[in-house]
C-alpha cells in the first residue's frame, strides 16, 4: 500500500482530477458493454435456449454431462443461469444429484468463453492482442485443470457430493426467503428490453435473435474501442501503475474484489470479460487479473445458492456442490506457487502462439467451445 499512496503523491491536482474523469469515463462504456454482452445472450436465448435445455437430459456419462453443461453454458453466456436451471430441474426430481455434478464442472468450462471472444477483438493489434488473449484464456486452464483433477477424484470417492449433501442437511430450512437483487442487473435490464422489444416489433421473431446479436456486437466493440482508447492515455501517463499496484500486491484482497463483483453483476462472464479491455492495454498484468478470475468462479455460485434458498434440499446440495467445487480447486491450485503458476504458463505459451497466426484465437475458440461439445454430444448420441 506505501507503493501506491507514493503513486498517488505524484500525482498534481489536475492528474488526479483527469484521472477520475477518465475512470468515470470508462465506468459509462462498461455499463455499454454490459448491456451488449446481456444483449448477446438474450439473442442467443431467443435462438437456442430450448436447445440448450434439452442438453440436460444427458446424464448416464459423466463425460457427455460435462460437455452438456458446457454447451449450455456457451449458449446462456452466463453459468449462473445453467447452474440456476440445474438447480430447478434438481429440486424437481427430474435431474439426479450425481448425474448433475459433472454437469455443473462443465457450467465453469463454458462460462469462460465469453471473455475469450472478447479478446478476439484485439486481433489488429499484436501486442495488445496477446495480452488479452492470455489474461482471457488464465480463465480456461484454470477451471480445464480443476475439472481434470477434481472429476475423477469425485467420480471415484463421491467426496464433493458427499460434503455438499451434510452441509445441505445442516443449512436447510434456515435458509428459505433469501433473495438478492442485483442492482446492476436491474440497471441493465429496462435498455436490453427495449432493443429487444424494437427488433421484435420491427423485424418479427423468426430472426430477431440474429439481429439483436448483431447489435450487441456493435456496442461491445464501440464500447470495448472506446475503452481501449481511454485505457490507452492512463497507461501512457503511468496512471495505470495505481490500479495494477492495488491488485497484484494483495492477492487476498483481488480473490475477495472478484467474488463481491460477481455477487453484484451476478455472472463471473461479466466480471471476467471487464479485465480484458484493461489486460490489452496494459492496465492489469496477468498475474493481477488471475486471482480476480479465482474470486469470480467463487463468486458465480452464488446465484445459484439463491435460487436454491426457495427449493428443497436436492435443490440446495447441488448448488452446494457448485460453490464447493470451486473452493476444493481454488485450494488446490492457487496457495502453492509452482501450481499456482500452472494456469498461468499455459496461458501465456497460448498467447505466443497467436503471434505467429492469429487465426490460432478463432480455432481454439471454436474447437474448444463448439466442436468439442458438440461433436461429442451428437457422436454419443
Amino acid at each position: 500500500m506505501k507503493e501506491v499512496k507514493l503513486l498517488f503523491m505524484k500525482f498534481k491536482g489536475n492528474q488526479i482530477a483527469d484521472l477520475v474523469r477518465r475512470l468515470l469515463t470508462v465506468l459509462v462504456l462498461l455499463y455499454l458493454f454490459l448491456i451488449g454482452v446481456k444483449c448477446l445472450s438474450t439473442g442467443l436465448k431467443m435462438m437456442g435456449g430450448d436447445f440448450a435445455k434439452t442438453l440436460f437430459d444427458m446424464t448416464e456419462q459423466p463425460f457427455i454431462s460435462l460437455m452438456a453443461g458446457m454447451l449450455a453454458t456457451v449458449l446462456f453466456q452466463s453459468s449462473s443461469v445453467t447452474t440456476s436451471i440445474i438447480v430447478g430441474l434438481v429440486s424437481a426430481g427430474t435431474l439426479s444429484i450425481g448425474g448433475a455434478v459433472p454437469m455443473i464442472m462443465g457450467a465453469n468450462l463454458g462460462t469462460s468463453v465469453t471473455n475469450t471472444l472478447v479478446s478476439l477483438g484485439y486481433m489488429k493489434d499484436k501486442v495488445n492482442f496477446k495480452k488479452a488473449f492470455a489474461a482471457a484464456t488464465v480463465h480456461d486452464f484454470f477451471n480445464i485443470l480443476a475439472v481434470l483433477v477434481l472429476l475423477p477424484i469425485e467420480l471415484m470417492t463421491g467426496i464433493i457430493e458427499k460434503s455438499a449433501s451434510t452441509l445441505a442437511t445442516l443449512l436447510y430450512g434456515s435458509t428459505s426467503g433469501l433473495k438478492y437483487s442485483s442492482p446492476i442487473k436491474a440497471a441493465i435490464k429496462p435498455p436490453v428490453n427495449a432493443v429487444k422489444g424494437f427488433v421484435v416489433d420491427v423485424f418479427g421473431a423468426e430472426f430477431s435473435g440474429f439481429i439483436v446479436m448483431a447489435i450487441a456486437g456493435v456496442i461491445i466493440i464501440a464500447a470495448l474501442s472506446f475503452i481501449v482508447r481511454t485505457m490507452k492515455v492512463l497507461v501512457e501517463n503511468h496512471k495505470g501503475e495505481i490500479v495494477n499496484k492495488i491488485f497484484s500486491n494483495n492477492a487476498v484482497g483481488s480473490i475477495i474484489f472478484g467474488i463481491v463483483l460477481t455477487i453484484s453483476v451476478q455472472s463471473s462472464s461479466i466480471t471476467t470479460s471487464l479485465l480484458i479491455p484493461m489486460a490489452g492495454s496494459g492496465v492489469l498484468s496477468l498475474q493481477a487479473i488471475y486471482p480476480i478470475t479465482i474470486g469470480a468462479n467463487i463468486g458465480t455460485t452464488a446465484t445459484a445458492l439463491l435460487a436454491a434458498m426457495t427449493g428443497n434440499i436436492a435443490g440446495l446440495t447441488i448448488a452446494l456442490v457448485h460453490l464447493i467445487f470451486n473452493l476444493a480447486a481454488t485450494m488446490l491450485f492457487f496457495p502453492i506457487k509452482p501450481l499456482r503458476n500452472i494456469p498461468i504458463r499455459c496461458a501465456e505459451l497460448l498467447a505466443e502462439s497467436i503471434e505467429k497466426t492469429k487465426f490460432i484465437g478463432f480455432g481454439y475458440v471454436g474447437a474448444i467451445f463448439f466442436a468439442l461439445p458438440i461433436s461429442m454430444i451428437f457422436i454419443v448420441r
